[in-house]
């Protein structure tokens, strides 16, 4: 071989060794390092690989539904518009004037969650969403309406010392739907409770369906769980809440609604009964009333973690969803 001929290998050899050390360098670049989890959980590879453009075309929707879950090995990541992937009630309506409009949802939760705090450390204000349900559309179970002791009551931005619940009775009506959600003044729906048709759409309506994530990095499932909590081969039951009514109420809750503003019907005095269950303050937990826990949440096994985890619920009755998480956010 001439000497011409071996430059020209050598050149050939050498791009040829530059292309794969290339390769590789963005091969590693690309690649997501997945966190080791130093705690008793990881949830890395479950639900990680979601992009959805749905057209909802509900008259109350009429646009699509995007949303994606991914990982960047740390955290689980959301990007969405916060619009409902199924059937919504009509909105506006008599009790809630406000159209569902697009949001941006972008928010991010631990791969690697751990618990804090076994009593929960309660969330409030419109700071932090508590969880996201798969298509973004978030839970929110509180409401800002309040009634101060001599019942004059609003079902926004009320003033009082008695929270009014948006589930469970019929004293204050905020237009929610079959799927126990409603819409905000900037048009978010959002969940009070389970999202029954979300639960239709992801196939599983009498098994364990994992619905959406808490921002603390846990799951959350709708109403079923296994009955022996740590066992998959037994049946799935409906899981119930270990809050109840109290016996008796609250010193200086108010009996009777006297007004109401901040809201439809507001300026009315129509001196109607106030029963138990309309406010907050009217439950109280007890620890083994039910099958959950203060955060109505539990230990167990689920399909997606058969090792077990601890996870949420949204349940049928009160507290509906959790006021309090156990994890670190």
């Amino acid at each position: 071989m001439s000497k011409p001929q071996i430059n020209k290998m050598r050149i050939i050899l050498g791009l040829f060794i530059s292309i794969i050390i290339m390769s590789c360098s963005e091969s590693d670049n690309n690649e997501v390092e997945i966190k080791d989890c130093s705690g008793d959980y990881s949830t890395e590879n479950i639900l990680t690989n979601i992009n959805e453009n749905i057209f909802n075309s509900d008259e109350s929707v009429n646009t699509y539904s995007r949303y994606s879950w991914s990982s960047n090995g740390s955290n689980r990541i959301l990007n969405g518009n916060g619009i409902p992937n199924h059937e919504v009630g009509t909105f506006p309506n008599a009790h809630n004037p406000n159209r569902i409009s697009e949001q941006s949802v972008n928010a991010n939760f631990t791969l690697c969650p751990n618990i804090i705090s076994e009593s929960g450390l309660e969330v409030v204000g419109p700071a932090l969403v508590i969880a996201y349900a798969l298509n973004s559309v978030k839970f929110d179970p509180a409401t800002a309406g309040r009634c101060n002791d001599q019942g004059a009551c609003s079902l926004a931005k009320g003033q009082g010392n008695w929270n009014i619940e948006a589930l469970g009775h019929d004293t204050f009506n905020f237009g929610d739907d079959m799927n126990h959600a409603h819409v905000q003044p900037n048009g978010a729906y959002h969940y009070h409770g389970i999202p029954e048709l979300l639960v239709d759409f992801l196939g599983d309506s009498e098994g364990m369906t994992l619905v959406g994530w808490a921002a603390d990095g846990f799951p959350v499932y709708a109403r079923y769980g296994f009955l022996d909590a740590n066992d998959s081969t037994t049946k799935t039951i409906a899981l119930k809440s270990s809050y109840r009514l109290k016996s008796q109420p609250d010193s200086n809750r108010p009996m009777v609604l006297t007004s109401l503003a901040g809201g439809p019907g507001q300026g009315t005095t129509p001196n109607t009964p106030i029963p138990m269950g309309a406010f907050t303050q009217d439950y109280e937990y007890v620890a083994g009333h039910g099958d959950l826990d203060q955060c109505n949440g539990r230990y167990g096994v689920t399909p997606e973690f058969p090792e077990g985890i601890y996870y949420y619920v949204v349940s049928d009755d009160f507290p509906f969803f959790t006021r309090c998480l156990k994890g670190n956010i």
